[in-house]
């Protein structure tokens, strides 16, 4: 298979991996020639291109699979929507109706639950934040272009918070020096290890489900507290306290959040979680000697 990553990034690069050992040519888009020299040792095709500049999509190869995983980088000089929207459309523009499989990344943040409600693929989305609304207005856009390619299947995958080695610096720095952390300690968090990630993006390349958006986390929400307990403990550092934000109405702390449920994930792309609970994700991603995230 001859497939194509747009957004290799902490997930796009694993997936990249992945589909190498495959056997797969994978073909990746980056608007770094710098980075495009890294790509080529590590055995990638690189295209130079912007996904907000047109005329740099016109190399774009033909694709059995296509994985789009951009994310916004606030130091990029660009808006969230002209990167996640206006990106994304010249990028649909681009892609040859050779394309087999489009696999979106989303985000759970397309539900605007708060009050610790069970969500899964079926539920309404009403999203309160500015990225929620982006990204569901992203889905919206892909589901246009499948509308009018009907031979490119179009998979939507929305991911819960993704965590692994090297993902989890910052907190365990605040954690280390016992920094209050805002927000309520009540509030649930949803989670998805990036190794179990990289194998729901391999089932949905793969599957042949009817169903063309699955809800991808580990199934288990868990409390902040609980969560930062943990991760204290796994690191010897003080027990974390938690103090209210002066801008709890308009942070994603407010409120209680939802709770995730995967079981159309597990039961339709028969993906084996590695690391269904959090627990055994914090201990595998942290290095306790170093207070980092181990390589």
């Amino acid at each position: 298979m001859r497939n194509l990553i747009i957004g290799c990034g902490y997930l796009g690069s694993r997936v990249a991996a992945a589909w190498l050992e495959q056997g797969h040519e994978v073909n990746v888009l980056t608007r770094s020639r710098e980075r495009a020299g890294e790509f080529r040792q590590q055995r990638l095709r690189p295209v130079v291109g912007d996904v907000t500049r047109p005329a740099s999509l016109e190399s774009l190869p033909a694709a059995d699979a296509v994985l789009y995983a951009v994310a916004w980088d606030r130091s990029g000089g660009q808006s969230r929507r002209q990167v996640l929207i206006d990106g994304l459309e010249c990028v649909l523009d681009a892609l040859s109706d050779t394309v087999r499989k489009l696999v979106f990344i989303s985000s759970t943040s397309v539900y605007g639950q708060t009050s610790g409600e069970l969500v899964d693929e079926d539920s309404d989305c009403n999203p309160k934040t500015e990225n929620g609304r982006i990204c569901l207005e992203a889905e919206r856009r892909v589901a246009d272009f499948a509308a009018r390619h009907p031979a490119t299947q179009t998979v939507i995958l929305r991911l819960a918070g993704i965590y692994g080695p090297n993902r989890l610096l910052q907190r365990v720095a605040a954690v280390r020096a016992a920094e209050p952390i805002a927000g309520r300690p009540d509030a649930w968090l949803n989670l998805i290890h990036v190794e179990d990630a990289v194998s729901t993006v391999l089932g949905a390349v793969e599957s042949n489900s009817s169903h063309t958006t699955w809800l991808v986390s580990d199934g288990h929400p868990v409390q902040r507290r609980t969560y930062y307990e943990m991760l204290a403990r796994f690191l010897a550092a003080p027990a974390p306290r938690f103090e209210a934000s002066p801008e709890a109405d308009t942070t994603r702390t407010h409120g209680l959040n939802k709770r995730c449920v995967n079981l159309r994930m597990l039961a339709e792309l028969g993906v084996p979680l590695k690391f269904p609970r959090f627990e055994d994700g914090l201990r595998a991603s942290i290095d306790p000697t170093e207070g980092e995230a181990s390589q």
